[in-house]
């Protein structure tokens, strides 16, 4: 993510108007007022996943207002998810107010006024609202309306927003068109869930959001040793045979992909030096392994040494590295 605005390279009654000038470039034209204070202080983080952008954003308490006025000097004509990491976040549009706070998500439209109030962190995602393959109209309803984060689909777009914001420098370029169609589907799959019009998601998109929750629940689950593929298709109301058609479609296999987490998890914490007096059968357990053979054989399967080797490797290595840096 790049840093477009940070109030501490503004001296103290500048920030304000520096912060009005960022969001008018970067969303869309607002007003802002400070409370509580004439000083401002707040920065702002973003990243382009193609026609979609996250954003990761903190704040002193301050207003933002959407005129009419405003909208007739320009409309992006899109949709914005707010999502509360801290704070109070209050928001007034067509009508209906709704106070958000962690946990929970809100949407905004762009193209009606509003109102809103709030102090501390959130996570922004924004997007042009013609990618939704649902109607304006339809998504009015939801505009304003307190929306769960914290379980079923929501928390899924939630998690989604925040490993985006938290490791953002895992990705690369070639990543973020991918990202940024993960979003719209996981967007489009809340949105239709609280319209209840699940059947004008497309065939494709739905495919995709299953896939995205699937995995998700792959990676919630890796240290329960019950984690299996008919536990997981169960999980989410579809037949093995379809768990098995989603994983192929995307190139790979359930029992594939749940074996490589679980390994990787384990080979990470085998080289951790601040797990290594953590003996490897805990180690093992942890990722689902309750039999230390069955381990020590997919570890050495996998990575051509035994977990022992490794890790006795990887510490050596850790330790000269660290010794270099000194």
């Amino acid at each position: 993510m790049e840093r477009v605005f940070d109030s501490k390279s503004f001296p103290g009654q500048e920030a304000l108007a520096a912060w009005t000038e960022m969001a008018q470039r970067e969303f869309m034209p607002k007003t802002f007022r400070a409370v509580d204070s004439d000083v401002f202080r707040g920065w702002f983080d973003e990243m382009s996943l193609g026609p979609v952008q996250v954003s990761s954003v903190a704040y002193s308490s301050i207003t933002t207002s959407r005129t009419p006025k405003s909208i007739r000097v320009s409309d992006p004509e899109c949709l914005q998810i707010v999502v509360p990491r801290s704070g109070p976040h209050f928001i007034e549009q067509n009508r209906r107010s709704t106070l958000v706070r962690p946990g929970e998500l809100v949407l905004l439209g762009s193209s009606r006024p509003f109102e809103s109030y709030a102090i501390g962190e959130a996570m922004l995602m924004q997007f042009p609202i013609a990618l939704l393959p649902v109607s304006v109209r339809h998504v009015d309803q939801l505009v304003a309306c307190r929306l769960p984060g914290d379980k079923g689909i929501g928390q899924l777009l939630v998690d989604y927003l925040a490993r985006v914001t938290d490791n953002h420098t895992c990705y690369t370029p070639a990543d973020m068109p991918r990202l940024g169609a993960i979003g719209l589907d996981l967007a489009a799959a809340v949105l239709a869930h609280h319209l209840e019009r699940e059947d004008e998601i497309p065939a494709d998109s739905r495919q995709r959001a299953l896939y995205t929750r699937v995995t998700s629940f792959i990676q919630d689950h890796l240290g329960d040793p019950m984690l299996s593929v008919d536990g997981t298709a169960a999980a989410h109301h579809i037949s093995v045979r379809s768990l098995h058609r989603l994983f192929q479609a995307h190139g790979a296999s359930v029992r594939a992909s749940i074996r490589e987490q679980r390994l990787e998890r384990c080979r990470r914490d085998l080289g951790d030096p601040v797990q290594r007096h953590v003996p490897i059968r805990a180690i093992a357990a942890r990722w689902g392994y309750l039999r230390p053979a069955d381990f020590t054989r997919a570890f050495r399967s996998a990575y051509g040494v035994a977990p022992v080797d490794y890790r006795h490797q990887a510490l050596q290595y850790s330790s000269v590295w660290k010794t270099s840096r000194e």
